[in-house]
């Protein structure tokens, strides 16, 4: 539960930086992350969980460099 809620707090500071590059990183990591673990049996929620967090992260970035 710690972890989620650390998870929680340091992705919502993200969002009041760069909102809409972390917005769409998001959300497109997890359809990838989704179909990607669905595909490799993995399991789509797992997949879906670590493609959130990976494409919130290249959003974020893409965003901080791009200003």
């Amino acid at each position: 539960m710690g972890k989620r809620l650390i998870t929680s707090v340091v992705a919502l500071s993200m969002l009041t930086l760069t909102a809409c590059g972390t917005l769409t990183g998001a959300a497109v990591g997890a359809g990838s992350g989704a179909a990607i673990g669905a595909g490799t049996g993995y399991g789509a929620g797992k997949g879906a969980l670590i493609g959130t967090g990976v494409g919130a992260v290249a959003g974020t970035i893409y965003d901080f460099y791009k200003k």
